[in-house]
């Protein structure tokens, strides 16, 4: 085939991606070899593909491609979490749209009109990793909310309840009112924010007295059931059992006394407000309190707010401290900076709200997780090792899991109500079931499926995500079946340090639990990918590129090697777009040396030439030590590092060095020989690049050779390690220097390269002749000749003790160069006079600052040095 002048990506990436769907190259099934499993952290379904996705799926894509090469059954299983509140939110959005509140629907009519969005804009993510070259086993796609999936949460779930591990429990909850549903600890975001801390007197029943407490959050006094002292605090003794009045409401509250109250905060007394603060709640259970909860699901004020019912919490707090301050309550206001919860999903600030839901125990459930990646015999490798800490901290200091979400999509839990009291349910996979059990637990064999209820609340998404490696592989409905005793554990994990808690330690947990094995051996955490200023990328700061437009400008290829040349293992990656435009010159650089090859003309006749020989003998020793520093890169996770070895040995070695020693002289062939081994040196090379830039190595790889399905390179072998001869290395090392040097006289001199030049070697180093014949045709030397002397008449250079000298006569008009020299001569003279003229005159040495003499001594020792070598130089040519 005719190699085009240019690399078209886009016509070369569509081929390539269709060619290997085709061949079902990235389809796995269990045989005899090794194999190598990846899944993927699923991106929300609702998602499209962004730099943190980039990024993680190159890695991802790079690991699986090189294990595919090295000759193990590769398998990297892809799919999406149906991520139940960003979801919903969207789903409402769009009904929002179309005129239509999701309170007015059912349950069944909402869940279609979420499968219907998901059917229409689910698959997007999925069909961009395509373009970006990912080799997933499409075939093995899997989304949570799959019929098979769900049944294997809905197993867990039972059989977790059944243990005595699920519970349900009244408790504080972080209360998202946007999404209108509880969330875990870990999906609240505490970020400081300044506000306010205002300052209220409450009036203490039958007397003039007054007490000032400190809060916040004025608008939660209606929910205030009690004032707390310190029993130590002798500023308060005389309010011991009496009772103060809360302002607008004018309830009657007790004051009562605990140790808790932190008497050099505000003004040492609290207002407690036990249905909205955890810590009041505690306080509050202590004292037996009342509970008033204020607020509405939507954080709008209820009855109990008076005539601020309806109204949002933050429109309350500004208008009840016009009211408390024209009432003479408000005393002042100070500037405060504290701590708010945020939902991750939906940025709304979270309300500590009292609610009964599902829990899950998880004191004795995480001790399997904690051993297996921080005991003394690890079976987890994190990656970097940095994040153990982080780990440990969760880990031991973990709290029961809130399981349940007030969502419609996601799977609804598994608990059916036969009767109006909390404790009056059961818990199955079916109704069938539950209605089996009911009728045993109230020995009412007249129950029937009409009068059971299902519980309303959906499972977090991440009880469902918890368990994706084993239920991609159906693990736990089937859990001796082909697949899962072939994959489970998988190899490597790859995401990002931010869900280390929410989904790595949770899928370690659930593998000891459910399959007493740890899930996979390696976790490789990439960092976050920030522009140049170090800021996040994020859709707000619209400091985040469109991945597609990346792709279009720089090609698939040259948007992984952008990606991972700007990214050191665990670090955050500082993405600058500068890099993708390297990453598509060094596939440029492969082209062009592919068509440099392609281009010569080869003749069985010559034999090969010792320059060809050696320099060939060097390359591959070269290729070899870059492949055992390759292998270490990859052993560590260190693929940045990987990319780069690849990256100078083909650039800088076979581009820049061998290439130009083989090359046959000008409108010469080449022996058949040294054509050979480029084209299998050519072929390694591709090997190794595969990985990173796999649609550019294809195309040249199917240009060198027709090649059969089978023998295409991405089922190729992945180079084998031979032996390094490292003499060969260091003496081509100290040979690069000498051709430098040559170089180097000939640009200044203005030496063109087809004169060839005459070459003497002092050879104080006794230096190997091995490489002359490189050296020889590099510089273009009519011949190489030891001597003991230095050559008069010549230009002279030193790499290390050896002498090395080009004869100037017939090379460079003498006359000319004299004449440049002397020039220079006179000009350095005179410089050297004025600065020597400031250096005489005692005023200046005596007034100028000391670093203003340094420089001058400086310029004065500089231009001896140089008088002396232009000297020299004239003396050479006179």
């Amino acid at each position: 085939m005719q190699m085009p002048s240019k690399y078209d990506a886009s016509q070369v990436e569509s081929k390539w991606y269709d060619y290997w769907m085709e061949h079902n190259y990235f389809h796995s099934e269990p045989d005899e070899r090794e194999p190598y499993t990846i899944v993927i952290p699923p991106p929300n379904v609702t998602g499209v593909l962004h730099m943190g996705h980039m990024l993680n799926n190159t890695i991802q894509d790079v690991l699986i491609r090189r294990a595919r090469l090295q000759g193990k059954n590769a398998c990297w299983v892809p799919g999406t979490d149906h991520a139940s509140i960003a979801t919903e939110a969207k789903v409402v959005a769009k009904l929002k749209e179309q005129g239509i509140d999701k309170n007015d629907l059912s349950r069944e009519e909402f869940l279609k009109h979420a499968w219907e969005w998901t059917h229409e804009y689910g698959g997007v993510i999925l069909e961009q990793l395509k373009k970006l070259g990912c080799s997933c086993d499409w075939d093995r796609t899997k989304f949570t909310m799959d019929d098979d999936m769900s049944e294997a949460v809905i197993k867990v779930f039972v059989d977790l309840h059944n243990k005595g591990l699920i519970y349900r429990g009244y408790r504080m909850v972080n209360w998202d009112p946007e999404a209108k549903t509880t969330l875990s600890d870990e999906e609240v975001i505490y970020e400081e924010k300044q506000g306010s801390l205002y300052y209220l007197n409450y009036k203490i029943e039958g007397s003039n007295d007054i007490l000032t407490i400190a809060t916040t959050r004025p608008e939660t006094i209606f929910g205030d059931t009690a004032i707390c002292i310190n029993p130590n605090d002798e500023r308060f003794t005389h309010l011991k059992g009496k009772k103060a009045i809360v302002p607008i409401c004018n309830r009657i509250i007790p004051i009562i006394e605990d140790d808790y109250v932190d008497v050099e905060f505000g003004t040492g007394c609290l207002k407690v407000t036990p249905a909205h603060d955890e810590n009041d709640k505690n306080l509050g259970d202590k004292h037996n309190l009342e509970v008033v909860d204020i607020f509405n699901e939507d954080a709008s004020l209820n009855s109990f707010g008076l005539h601020y019912q309806g109204k949002d919490r933050f429109v309350v707090r500004k208008e009840i401290v016009q009211e408390l301050e024209a009432s003479g309550v408000l005393v002042k206001t100070e500037t405060h900076i504290n701590k708010v919860g945020t939902s991750e999903r939906t940025k709304a600030v979270i309300e500590p709200r009292l609610s009964d839901q599902w829990f899950l125990k998880m004191q004795d459930l995480v001790k399997p997780a904690i051993e297996a990646v921080l005991g003394d015999d690890s079976e987890i490798k994190l990656f970097p090792k940095k994040f153990e800490n982080t780990y440990r901290h969760w880990m031991e200091n973990i709290r029961d899991w809130n399981i349940s979400r007030q969502l419609l999509w996601g799977q609804q839990i598994p608990a059916y109500y036969y009767g109006d009291g909390k404790e009056d349910f059961v818990v199955a996979e079916t109704i069938e079931t539950a209605l089996e059990l009911a009728k045993q637990k109230t020995n009412n064999q007249q129950l029937s499926i009409d009068n059971l209820r299902q519980d309303t609340d959906a499972l977090d998404t991440w009880f469902s995500s918890w368990l994706w490696p084993m239920s991609v592989f159906d693990g736990i409905r089937n859990p001796e079946n082909v697949d899962i005793k072939y994959y489970y554990p998988t190899n490597d994990l790859v995401t990002g340090p931010d869900i280390l808690f929410f989904w790595v330690a949770r899928m370690i947990i659930a593998g000891y639990e459910y399959k007493g094995e740890k899930p996979f051996n390696n976790v490789y955490l990439t960092g976050l990918v920030r522009d140049k200023q170090r800021r996040k990328m994020s859709k707000s700061l619209g400091n985040s590129p469109d991945a597609l437009k990346l792709i279009e400008e720089y090609s698939a290829d040259g948007v992984r090697v952008g990606l991972l040349l700007s990214s050191a293992a665990g670090n955050d990656l500082m993405f600058d777009e500068t890099l993708c435009q390297q990453g598509k010159g060094f596939g440029n650089k492969i082209w062009n040396a592919y068509r440099l090859v392609d281009g010569w003309d080869i003749d069985n006749a010559i034999s090969q030439p010792n320059s060809s020989k050696i320099a060939i003998d060097w390359y591959e020793s070269k290729f070899q030590k870059a492949l055992i520093e390759i292998e270490d890169h990859f052993s560590k996770y260190r693929l940045s590092d990987a990319l780069m070895a690849i990256y100078k040995l083909i650039y800088d070695d076979f581009c820049g060095w061998l290439l130009e020693m083989v090359k046959p002289a000008y409108q010469q062939p080449i022996d058949a020989v040294t054509y050979k081994s480029i084209i299998a040196i050519f072929e390694e090379n591709l090997k190794i690049v595969h990985p990173f830039m796999p649609f550019l190595t294809e195309d040249i790889w199917h240009y060198i050779a027709e090649r059969t399905p089978e023998e295409a390179l991405i089922v190729s072998s992945w180079p084998k390690a031979k032996s390094v001869n490292e003499t060969l290395i260091t003496e081509f090392e100290f040979a690069s220097e000498v051709i430098s040097g040559i170089r180097n006289i000939r640009k200044e001199k203005n030496i063109a390269f087809k004169d060839a030049i005459g070459f003497s070697v002092i050879n104080n180093d006794k230096t190997s002749t091995s490489f002359d014949a490189i050296i020889s045709k590099l510089g273009n030397l009519e011949s190489i000749n030891y001597v003991n002397e230095a050559v008069d008449g010549a230009l002279s250079f030193r790499v290390k003790s050896n002498e090395y000298f080009i004869p100037m006569a017939g090379s460079i008009d003498v006359e000319a160069e004299i004449k440049k020299l002397t020039e220079e001569l006179n000009y350095t003279e005179g410089f050297l006079k004025s600065v020597q003229k400031k250096l005489s005159n005692e005023r200046f040495v005596a007034g100028a600052p000391e670093q203003v003499i340094t420089n001058e001594r400086n310029k004065e020792a500089d231009a001896l040095a140089k008088i002396e070598t232009l000297k020299a130089s004239l003396a050479s040519l006179g």
